[in-house]
């Protein structure tokens, strides 16, 4: 068995997102196309004879510095713990592991980091260990950590249902580039999804909308097409809006197409044209917001070799 491995874990774009009723469960059904993207963080797992640690390293994958200073706790709350402690239980493993984790992806904005680096040690640990969990067993684990756990382990390009569990995989039409921007704000998922029932978004028109995203997924799928059915947290920004529409605007002159937020927030992203490079678009950009330059990628996760 090795003694360390190592993992790129991927982050995010919801190219589309549409929230739909609260279910008994207290989860909210979605329709999004999720697509993978080449900023990512890296995990490396050593082995040890006991416990599980966490330390943590933060790399600037940033076109330029950094606006806000995102850090995450390496306690027991964080998804690579927890995430490595279900591993455990479920598999009977009573080996340790001590996890570095290179953090690139920036928290909170919607771009899936925390997924990402669930999925990772998923993979580490059976790799690792050599446990040979079986497709199965790893998707149960990664629904029990968090309902995008699931396209992190499995990536590319998807259409998510239900919480966002259920994947179909889709064949895009081509491989595309962006720019991301992260403000400095953030959003609180929770608050969404909670103006989101209050307001009712979730009820008005989510058939046709379900309808709608799964004439979409027909056939290979363009960016621009998934990008059509829009995202419904964009509506429930409450005092944030006026600094999204702003935002959304000024990408939008700096020459991105298909301007969006991901996920819940606060990250807008654009296409950037063929003829175009991220470089000038970034150098047209006015604004002081963190921007991040990728691509589309076919995979979530990718082992790497261990420094």
């Amino acid at each position: 068995m090795p003694e360390a491995v190592a993992f790129e874990a991927r982050a995010k774009l919801n190219l589309g997102l549409a929230i739909g009723p609260r279910r008994p469960d207290g989860f909210h059904d979605l329709a999004t196309f999720f697509q993978s993207i080449s900023l990512a963080d890296t995990l490396i797992a050593r082995r040890a004879r006991g416990g599980f640690s966490l330390r943590i390293r933060y790399e600037n994958a940033a076109l330029g510095a950094v606006r806000r200073a995102d850090r995450i706790s390496a306690g027991r709350s964080n998804l690579v713990l927890r995430t490595a402690r279900e591993v455990a239980a479920r598999s009977g493993l009573e080996r340790g592991a001590r996890f570095e984790l290179i953090k690139r992806i920036p928290s909170g904005a919607g771009l899936g980091g925390g997924s990402a680096d669930a999925a990772a040690t998923i993979a580490a640990l059976d790799a690792l260990y050599q446990l040979e969990l079986g497709a199965a067993v790893r998707r149960s684990i990664a629904l029990e950590i968090g309902s995008d756990v699931p396209f992190a382990l499995r990536g590319g390009t998807a259409l998510g249902l239900g919480r966002g569990e259920r994947l179909k995989r889709i064949r895009p039409s081509r491989a595309f580039r962006a720019l991301i921007a992260v403000p400095r704000w953030r959003i609180s998922t929770a608050a969404a999804y909670a103006e989101i029932d209050r307001k009712k978004f979730g009820l008005t028109g989510w058939k046709a909308k379900l309808r709608s995203t799964q004439l979409r997924a027909v056939g290979r799928l363009k960016p621009e097409r998934a990008l059509g059915l829009g995202n419904t947290f964009e509506r429930v920004l409450g005092k944030r809006r006026k600094g999204f529409l702003s935002l959304r605007a000024r990408l939008r002159a700096a020459g991105l197409t298909c301007v969006a937020m991901t996920g819940s927030g606060s990250a807008v992203f654009g296409l950037i044209d063929a003829s175009d490079s991220s470089s000038r678009v970034a150098q047209r950009f006015k604004g002081s917001e963190t921007l991040y330059a990728v691509r589309s990628v076919g995979a979530g996760l990718r082992r790497v070799a261990v420094d």
